[in-house]
């Protein structure tokens, strides 16, 4: 199947820096993009789309959710994050079944679609059926099935949280042509204990897996762990091998100069959830910190009851504004930066090759934002258009592996109206 888009303005990455091609054209065939530039190339299309009107951005990558967490979205609002995990939270997951599971993350998927995400990092119980909702919708995801302890007397061979992720990465990881990935998952410091991070790490270890962790995400648990250990989160998941697979963490609100010396010289990615981390109170993490020390940093929205939504566009916008304002600094985060930490950095923390630009031998993942709304004209900066004025409304089409997804309002891929069915099915037997 080969395609050609048209008459856009584009915004990719060349030798690390942002570009933007005005009247463009990207030709794709099948999963692959095969030309970007300004005249359209030699050669028979089965489609030709003109998009006129639109700029084409690379798909983003929400790297730290909780996608079924879209059943929960409201409940506990206006309260620190510990009352609202234990007092809130955890009392609807327990009666969580694996149907109502299915469908918040299919719910999840198309609120990703339909804001221009292409790509996630998901930690959450019955993960088996993400991955299917996942593949048979045609996103990419990085998938893990979070590992916590609270049992000080449960030996770590007997965990049935260890069991399912290890028999999750061995019958899903690179499954759906490469789509879907899995991860290996430790909850948290303050869910887990140091028996079963140090066992559960060296598996991930053998089998060259991908370790995803929230970390000091308020300044409360960065201190209770130092009080309780001698050490920080950071370095207490140092100690015990967490770091020595490939790993992100999420949050970071609270690290310190040595912490990330470690994360830097770990090769540890860090996931910016601004949209969180302002909700929940926790603090504003040092992002551009992590940038000058050389740290990978990438952006996620976190769940749909912390959030409360999963639009990556609207995270591009606060995780700009919040820094400049809180430097009084209007250069700190700019537009180039923040396109670059939900797209071309997204790929690079999920291993994911060729992925993350829209760059000939790359995948063909693409986004059309309109500029023919009232809140995207005049088209003067595309890049700073992207990042300061364009919302969920403005996106005409997903695409994903050279696939559309989404387009004028249609989901492509996912049954709107069975989707709505179960959701409403399980909100109302919940609550």
């Amino acid at each position: 199947m080969k395609t050609l888009l048209k008459n856009a303005q584009i915004i990719n990455f060349t030798d690390n820096k942002i570009n933007v091609i005005k009247n463009g054209c990207v030709a794709i065939n099948n999963e692959y993009i095969t030309y970007v530039g300004i005249s359209a190339p030699a050669g028979e299309f089965d489609t030709v789309k003109d998009m006129r009107g639109s700029i084409l951005i690379p798909g983003l990558y929400n790297c730290h959710t909780h996608s079924p967490m879209t059943l929960l979205r409201g409940i506990g609002s206006d309260l620190p994050l510990d009352k609202w995990l234990f007092d809130t939270v955890f009392p609807v997951e327990d009666k969580l079944t694996a149907d109502d599971i299915e469908a918040g993350t299919y719910l999840a998927l198309m609120e990703m679609v339909a804001s221009g995400t292409v790509s996630f990092s998901d930690m959450y119980f019955e993960p088996e059926r993400t991955c299917e909702a996942v593949g048979k919708a045609g996103l990419k995801a990085n998938i893990s099935r979070p590992v916590q302890c609270f049992d000080p007397q449960e030996r770590p061979e007997d965990s049935y949280r260890i069991r399912q992720s290890l028999e999750l990465f061995d019958k899903y990881h690179n499954s759906f042509g490469g789509r879907v990935l899995v991860d290996f998952c430790i909850h948290a410091e303050y869910t887990c204990d140091e028996k079963t991070t140090r066992y559960y790490s060296d598996r991930c270890r053998e089998r060259k897996g991908n370790m995803h962790i929230h970390i000091s995400e308020t300044e409360k648990e960065h201190r209770q762990c130092i009080e309780k250990y001698g050490k920080t989160p950071t370095q207490w998941f140092d100690s015990l091998g967490a770091f020595d697979s490939r790993a992100f963490a999420a949050h970071c609100v609270e690290l310190t100069e040595n912490d990330m010396d470690i994360m830097k010289a770990r090769g540890v990615s860090i996931v910016h959830n601004p949209s969180s981390n302002m909700k929940l109170g926790s603090g504003f993490a040092p992002v551009e910190r992590f940038i000058e020390k050389g740290i990978n940093v990438a952006l996620g929205t976190d769940g749909a009851a912390s959030n409360n939504n999963l639009d990556m566009l609207e995270e591009m916008h606060l995780a700009s504004v919040i820094h400049n304002g809180y430097h009084r600094d209007a250069t700190v985060m700019s537009a180039d930066k923040i396109i670059k930490l939900a797209t071309v950095n997204g790929a690079l923390l999920q291993g994911r090759e060729s992925c993350g630009n829209i760059k000939e031998g790359y995948r063909a993942d693409i986004v059309a934002l309109s500029v023919d709304n009232p809140n995207m004209m005049p088209c003067l900066d595309p890049v700073a258009l992207t990042v300061y004025s364009a919302g969920r409304g403005d996106v005409l089409m997903t695409m994903c592996d050279g696939k559309i997804l989404y387009e004028n309002g249609e989901f492509l891929t996912i049954d709107k109206e069975k989707v709505f069915y179960d959701v409403r099915k399980a909100i109302e037997r919940l609550y």
